[in-house]
């Protein structure tokens, strides 16, 4: 078969799943029931912390949690729309893992309606957590970027990779809270196109609040003139 009957194959066949993704019922990764159901994602409704995105039962008004209010994030603020349990990771790892690149989409749904009860849409450059080259060549894609940039195009503002990962160490899941931190300190590197801009970072997953930290100190480092961050879920 010739390089063109080949890539007409490969073309059609994606047409072809696309297609039948769209015409057919598909189970949904949440429950196993019929698309859309995402009325079982588990949503952060309790106040969180300023900070991390911490949810507290009980909290009132603007508060940081006993970690951040020994050492915050470098941000304005971070939230998060639910939490990273049940159904929301199982959407996440589909998403992250399987290529749904599908979900992109209503879960930066999700975001923007967060930032648009928070009232605050205010920035000039929506940032995704970057991966690091080697990472992204093996999976294919980044799907904080995906998120990202369907984000972007909701709030009409541009999506730019102004964050680069430079090195690359092991996972952050596998690590405690000292260990994250230590794990990306000096991972990330910014562009001078991040000075005097306000910036949103995207996320798909905030954990601890290290890797979010370590890509606001390298916008610190090219004066960036505000930084707040979201991710679709916080591990609580």
């Amino acid at each position: 078969m010739s390089r063109v009957q080949t890539a007409v194959v490969r073309a059609l066949t994606s047409l072809g799943a696309e297609a039948a993704r769209i015409v057919l019922h598909s189970s949904c990764v949440a429950c196993g029931g019929e698309l859309p159901c995402w009325r079982l994602l588990p949503r952060l409704a309790s106040p969180k912390c300023r900070s991390c995105a911490l949810p507290v039962s009980g909290a009132d008004g603007v508060f940081l949690c006993v970690d951040c209010a020994r050492d915050p994030l470098p941000l304005e603020w971070c939230d998060a729309w639910g939490a990273y349990r049940g159904s929301l990771e199982r959407v996440l790892h589909a998403l992250k893992f399987a290529r749904h690149d599908f979900l992109a989409d209503p879960l930066a749904a999700l975001l923007h309606d967060t930032l648009i009860e928070r009232g605050d849409v205010e920035f000039d450059a929506i940032v995704p957590v970057p991966m690091h080259r080697s990472k992204l060549r093996r999976r294919g894609y980044n799907q904080a970027e995906l998120i990202a940039r369907a984000l972007a195009k909701r709030l009409g503002i541009r999506c730019e990779l102004l964050l680069e990962k430079r090195v690359e160490r092991g996972a952050q899941s596998k690590l405690a809270r000292d260990g994250r931190r230590a794990n990306v300190r000096g991972a990330f590197i910014a562009s001078r196109r991040a000075k005097d801009r306000r910036i949103l970072i995207i996320d798909d997953v905030c954990t601890t609040g290290e890797t979010l930290r370590a890509c606001a100190d390298a916008l610190v480092r090219e004066s960036a003139a505000k930084l707040c961050a979201i991710a679709v879920a916080k591990a609580t």
